[in-house]
């Protein structure tokens, strides 16, 4: 099957390869990869093989650094990372994240003990989540074309929800409490609105929807509707409007053309992207960029998908989704030309059909990674 398609599959136009004295004088970065958990490494290495083909063709070179962190650190030493990890971190030009949980040890130590550990230690406080339907797939909307669902979504990653604020007491008794508290500071909420605004000021409909819930929540989310009405004044061409959390489901699923940039709390726009990527075909084929603005601290990039220990070691992980946040990685580091080839590389082999069970296909991982790896190099396969 593999061999059939991939002679459709040719190298992206303009792909221009190095000259030896060219190489000499490549731009170089360092990338932290951090596999972690389940499928995290299956996908991560897909990435890799795939960068591999690519670097070195448009003027770049990744050095790359391999930790182990994650679950299976957590079982030997009682951490799922060194307390310094985020300290080790900070020489990388960027990370390169798998996935993170495992079905023995609870989520709240996986997710904190790593991944919220990282963003949080490294203030990346804009999560970028680009949802489009790529070529190939089909969306489960009926009469939804391509150009019908391409947002980016931002979510605040840093406080809301997930500021990791409240406690317990009483624990064991009926009277047991758990508190759970939501911050949100004007800082916070003015930052990641002017990021909002500032991306889709960029974006040709230059349209944004705020999220909220300010019908409920009363304190928080009003003081969220309020920075968002204040910041708008310093982007009068950007339209915005805004949307109940609730609502903004339904209209993501009857209405997916009247959006295209959407700002969210951390809890809103976490629940919102695994729809939109499910609307999008897959969920193994989401993207996200942990972007630290600021560029202080290194930015961390992931597939959406999480662990899926379901599907662990059988080979078919879908690769897609750690793919295209190579691609959002290598946009990041200013590498424009490359990210824009690899995700040509990425839409060619989708619309060829090697693609992963959950895209209805048969192709593994292994398969689509180095069918889009031969896209790059513009190999045709003997026999295809």
């Amino acid at each position: 099957m593999e061999a059939a398609i991939i002679a459709e599959v040719t190298a992206e136009p303009g792909l221009r390869i190095l000259g030896t004295e060219e190489k000499k004088t490549m731009r170089r970065y360092r990338i932290a990869a951090i596999p972690a958990d389940g499928i995290g490494p299956e996908v991560i290495d897909a990435g890799l093989e795939v960068l591999d083909a690519l670097a070195g063709r448009v003027g770049f070179a990744l050095d790359v650094d391999r930790y182990d962190w994650g679950s299976a650190r957590y079982r030997r030493t009682g951490a799922m990372m060194p307390d310094d990890g985020v300290t080790q971190l900070r020489g990388a030009d960027a990370i390169y994240f798998g996935a993170v949980g495992a079905p023995d040890i609870p989520d709240a130590i996986t997710l904190w003990g790593l991944r919220l550990a990282i963003a949080q230690g490294m203030d990346q406080f804009a999560n970028i989540r680009p949802t489009r339907i790529l070529p190939g797939v089909a969306s489960p909307l009926r009469d939804v074309a391509p150009a019908d669902l391409d947002w980016l979504i931002i979510r605040e990653n840093s406080e809301g929800e997930y500021a990791g604020q409240g406690g317990r007491s009483h624990r064991g008794f009926p009277e047991e409490v758990a508190t759970e508290v939501a911050i949100f500071t004007r800082a916070g909420v003015e930052r990641i609105m002017r990021y909002a605004f500032a991306e889709a000021q960029r974006r040709p409909a230059k349209h944004l929807t705020v999220v909220t819930k300010s019908n409920a929540q009363r304190y928080g989310l009003v003081l969220w509707d309020e920075v968002a009405t204040l910041v708008a004044r310093d982007y009068p061409d950007v339209i915005w409007d805004k949307e109940l959390v609730d609502a903004m489901t339904v209209r993501m699923v009857r209405r997916p053309a009247s959006i295209d940039t959407v700002v969210a709390t951390n809890l809103h726009a976490d629940i919102l992207t695994d729809l939109a990527a499910a609307l999008a075909g897959s969920i193994g084929v989401a993207p996200t960029a942990n972007i630290d603005p600021s560029r202080r601290f290194p930015s961390m990039f992931e597939p959406i998908h999480g662990s899926a220990f379901d599907i662990t070691g059988k080979g078919i992980a879908n690769p897609v989704g750690a793919l295209w946040t190579a691609s959002l990685m290598l946009e990041h580091l200013g590498e424009h030309e490359a990210a824009a080839v690899l995700m040509a590389a990425i839409e060619q082999v989708c619309a060829a059909g090697i693609v992963t069970p959950d895209l209805g296909g048969r192709a593994t991982t292994r398969e689509v990674a180095r069918a889009v790896a031969d896209a790059l190099r513009g190999v045709n396969r003997p026999g295809g």
